[in-house]
């Protein structure tokens, strides 16, 4: 809903009393880049997509919404939705609840039966994507949209990458995760499973790709030297949390010890308790402040019987017995030995220490750099100048799954980019709309819906999942407590306030423009914009 910032209207002499020459200042309506959006790694047109849903219109929400991103019934379930931490309405009540309201309409799609657009005309262009995570799907989808064929392989046996294996299903169940990927794959994809790609020039060159985008995830968990008395008894979370999703977990015993403290940690730990744990501790060198994991998922694991010790690193195990050292943050922060020692029962030792990707199919891409475990990317998410493109965990960036959905977009445009031929064009980027430009006086207190959660003596001993999903009733609250900051919603303010009707309206959905002939430059407009979308500026001599 963009139109210019302001057109004046050829009224000739047919109205009376025009504005003088003194005016020194004239208002213009514009368009801002709301938190919301500039903090999504995914680059979704939130406001948006809440725009259309607070209508009640759910399918063009839905269609709005996948333009960019075309799983949001896993994101609205996996993502930490930073989005709402930059969201404006924390300043009045609580933030919009913008995952919550993805999700009702990934969910209301998979029940409707909603396809995703058709792909594009043949450009008879052929890309390899390896790798079917996050950032590979997203990549794949936005290719087949641009008309371009997509060869889809992995070395799993099932399609989903870290959000099928490293993501228990009670965070995602892998009905939704199926139906979502099912969407993409019926767009005409060539997929390929239990695929390893030793060599990525020679897998190019031999399929006859003019581009590649390499997807592969961090699924190598990092392991650290622990004298243990019997490896069998160590296993990584990774791996762990793999078997699981391949229904056929480890036994861990009844005392497990998760060392870590990112997500993937809590997550091994509330999967432990599901497994029949009774005792599941995460050890974890920091405190509480400067831990990995999201606080949404420490209070998910701390009320499903998750302990946690602080400042505390494993020494050794051996037996049934965990040597602990306590810790110390020194001035920088950084946790030092204290030399005392702690002793805890413990059946086994589950490592959370990170993941690494691994990057050997590179080795013989002479223009690819690969450093400090990652590959350097240019900003078309290009790696060379062959057309090596990657993201997601393959690259320097936060390894989230929806960093990863933003990275395929962006590798699929650079790689349209390449394959045609075409010089890459910035995009330009509003200013964006801070809490001071509102006028929050028109907004009344909305306390934010809560999600349903499942009783907690109900995550004991299965997968379902824990948090819910919002009904209509409550969707369309939510969607309706956005702001819409910085962009015009067509409240009429603006025309109603004006003393001099130098406000003309342009029907539905086409906003309003200013007679520059009868505007005195008094500001009142500008003052009473809920949203912020009008701005004085200097008037032209």
């Amino acid at each position: 809903m963009e139109i210019p910032f302001a057109i004046t209207l050829d009224v000739g002499t047919s109205r009376a009393n025009h504005t003088g020459s003194w005016r020194v200042e004239r208002p213009v309506y514009v368009d801002r880049m709301p938190p919301c959006n500039n903090a999504c790694p995914a680059g979704e047109n939130i406001q948006g997509w809440l725009y259309e849903a607070e209508s009640g219109n759910y399918e063009g929400a839905w269609r709005k919404l996948v333009e960019e991103n075309p799983i949001p019934a896993i994101m609205g379930r996996v993502c930490f939705h930073p989005c709402e931490t930059a969201c404006n309405r924390v300043q009045v009540d609580e933030a919009v609840g913008i995952n919550a309201v993805e999700r009702f309409l990934g969910d209301l799609a998979i029940e409707k039966g909603w396809v995703l657009p058709d792909a594009g005309p043949d450009t008879g262009k052929r890309i390899l994507v390896v790798g079917a995570g996050p950032a590979g799907l997203s990549a794949t989808y936005h290719l087949r949209r641009l008309g371009h064929h997509v060869r889809l392989v992995d070395s799993a046996q099932r399609l989903g990458g870290m959000m099928r294996y490293g993501i228990p299903a009670y965070r995602l169940p892998r009905d939704v995760l199926d139906a979502e990927i099912a969407r993409i794959v019926a767009m005409g994809v060539d997929v390929e499973l239990g695929h390893v790609v030793h060599d990525i020039e020679q897998e190019r060159s031999e399929g006859g790709f003019d581009a590649v985008f390499l997807a592969v995830g961090a699924q190598l968990g990092k392991r650290v030297n622990i004298p243990a008395g019997d490896s069998s008894r160590v296993i990584d979370a990774v791996s762990f949390l793999h078997q699981v999703a391949d229904e056929d977990p480890p036994l861990l015993g009844r005392r497990v010890v998760i060392y870590g403290g990112g997500d993937t940690a809590f997550d091994a730990a509330r999967t432990a308790r599901r497994l029949g744990a009774t005792d599941a501790v995460v050890v974890y060198r920091r405190n509480r402040e400067r831990m990995g994991a999201s606080g949404e998922e420490l209070e998910q694991a701390l009320g499903e019987g998750v302990t946690v010790r602080w400042l505390s690193t494993v020494n050794k195990f051996e037996g049934d017995r965990m040597v602990l050292e306590m810790m110390r943050l020194n001035d920088e922060g950084f946790p030092e030995p204290t030399g005392e020692f702690e002793e805890l029962d413990a059946d086994s030792l589950v490592l959370a220490l990170g993941q690494d990707t691994d990057l050997a199919l590179l080795d013989q891409a002479s223009d690819v750099k690969v450093e400090d475990g990652v590959v350097e990317v240019m900003e078309s998410m290009m790696a060379g100048a062959s057309g090596i493109f990657a993201g997601g965990d393959a690259v320097p960036a936060d390894r989230t799954a929806t960093v990863a959905v933003g990275h395929g977009k962006k590798a699929a445009h650079g790689i349209d980019d390449f394959v045609m031929g075409r010089t890459p064009v910035p995009k330009e980027r509003h200013e964006l709309a801070t809490f001071d430009r509102l006028n929050t006086w028109y907004y009344a207190d909305a306390p934010r819906t809560k999600r349903p959660e499942l009783e907690k003596i109900r995550r004991q001993t299965n997968f379902e999942e824990v948090i819910g999903g919002l009904n209509e009733d409550n969707a369309l609250f939510e969607a309706r407590r956005c702001l819409s900051c910085g962009n015009c919603f067509e409240c009429d303010n603006c025309f109603g306030v004006c003393p001099d009707n130098a406000v003309i309206k342009l029907g539905p959905s086409q906003r309003y423009q200013f007679d520059y002939d009868f505007c005195k430059g008094c500001g009142i407009c500008v003052k009473e914009c809920p949203c912020g979308a009008i701005e004085m500026v200097p008037e032209r001599i």
